[in-house]
């Protein structure tokens, strides 16, 4: 159940896009980690730079997404950057689709 869970938030935090490219922050590799425990979502989230202006948009976006998803009835975002982002994380298709050598 737990990782049905853990899928369902990942599927829902794939309707938060990054304003700057255009896709969503699961695909970008911007979500870290994400952790489901008695209903409580931990998610370990990052910007493509530290400073980023859409970084409370990103987070306001994972929180709101995060806290619909059934099963969860709280949500944790702590943001980091470290490691730092970089294009390697994304997935090959998001990849594909903004055009980034791989």
């Amino acid at each position: 159940m737990n990782e049905e869970l853990i899928q369902s938030l990942l599927d829902a935090l794939r309707t938060v896009i990054d304003p700057e490219l255009g896709h969503n922050i699961v695909d970008l590799g911007l979500v870290y980690e994400a952790h489901v425990e008695n209903g409580r979502a931990a998610i370990l989230l990052t910007t493509t730079v530290p400073g980023c202006p859409a970084t409370d948009f990103i987070r306001q976006g994972v929180e709101a997404r995060a806290a619909e998803v059934p099963g969860i009835a709280a949500v944790e975002v702590t943001m980091t950057w470290e490691p730092p982002w970089s294009p390697e994380r994304m997935t090959d298709a998001a990849k594909s689709e903004l055009g980034v050598a791989w």
